[in-house]
């Protein structure tokens, strides 16, 4: 059964709160090479068939992410 990955993340303009509170741990714990922590979301569906790509996108952009403020990433799966 084919999976599609789908990635969310905040768009670069919008504050991400909990990527600075990462990142800030990050810093106390002795990890002062990370630059940047961007916090997301990570979905992985099942699909029947062959995945429509265009079905996926509007699934992704309507219901899994807000596109006013996230970026939304598909991954297909290769043959």
């Amino acid at each position: 059964m084919p999976q599609v990955v789908v990635d969310v993340v905040l768009k670069p303009e919008i504050s991400d709160p909990q990527g600075q509170a990462v990142l800030g741990a990050l810093g106390r714990l002795g990890h002062d090479s990370i630059r940047s922590v961007r916090q997301g979301k990570h979905f992985v569906l099942e699909v029947d068939g062959t995945p429509d790509e265009a079905e996926l996108k509007q699934i992704a952009e309507t219901l899994l992410a807000n596109p006013v403020i996230e970026d939304v990433e598909l991954h297909l799966p290769t043959d």
